[in-house]
């Protein structure tokens, strides 16, 4: 039986963007993104190792609130926690405070990175977000999360990645539209995403962003999860 197909998000050429496109978000990032809800389980098992009495977890770029009430759930016996949710789309933040009204931990702002004073964070959470930022302005975004790090605090990071040369990106690339023609999304569907995506999503290789997190200030590093070009990174300040 083949699967059921996901809303279609229609976009211009190099022109996709999150506005207006709450109300099917959730229902197309599942389909998209390999190990999507593996990645928020996993999350939500690693945070009390970073999260000590009165901690407080940042995330970036929260879109509808999924990994928030995943990670609240998932350690509801912790009352002392904060969490705090960064986004700059203004439809998704609405969801995200509907979806985690009645937690008192949550709180959501909508802004951009570059606009908003981050708190003094013990984990920090940017769930297939950086890669959106414009590479001009990526490493100053991790040097801001670096920076927002208390000692012994955690970055985890997961990015869409390019693979090391051109024949790996080619069994990435073909690999990746089956899963999603295995996920029900048309020819079609995926020809216009891949196309509206142009100078949208940059996402750099493996490497790559270990050098960013490198340079940000970053030692200790480890890759925690990995679907052939889909990466989830541990980095500890």
């Amino acid at each position: 039986m083949s699967a059921p197909r996901p809303p279609h998000i229609q976009a211009a050429n190099s022109a996709w963007t999150f506005d207006d496109i709450a109300g099917e978000f959730d229902a197309h990032i599942e389909s998209s993104v390999p190990l999507y809800r593996q990645g928020h389980r996993l999350i939500t098992e690693l945070a009390p190792f970073f999260l000590p009495r009165d901690g407080q977890l940042v995330e970036v770029g929260c879109s509808t609130g999924n990994l928030a009430a995943a990670v609240l759930a998932g350690n509801a016996g912790r009352e002392d926690i904060r969490y705090l949710g960064i986004d700059p789309v203004a439809t998704m933040v609405e969801q995200a405070r509907a979806k985690l009204a009645g937690d008192s931990r949550a709180t959501f702002v909508c802004a951009d990175l570059f606009d908003v004073e981050l708190p003094a964070a013990n984990l920090i959470v940017a769930y297939y977000t950086m890669q959106f930022i414009c590479p001009a302005q990526r490493q100053q975004a991790f040097d801001r999360l670096y920076s927002a790090l208390e000692w012994g605090g955690a970055l985890v990071l997961f990015e869409k990645v390019r693979a090391p040369d051109a024949r790996f990106q080619d069994i990435a690339s073909q690999l990746y539209s089956d899963y999603k023609l295995d996920n029900g999304f048309s020819e079609a569907a995926i020809v216009n995403k891949s196309r509206s995506l142009k100078g949208v999503l940059e996402p750099f290789s493996s490497q790559g962003n270990l050098d960013l997190l490198g340079r940000a200030g970053f030692v200790d590093v480890m890759t925690i999860a990995k679907w052939v070009n889909f990466e989830g990174f541990l980095a500890i300040k």
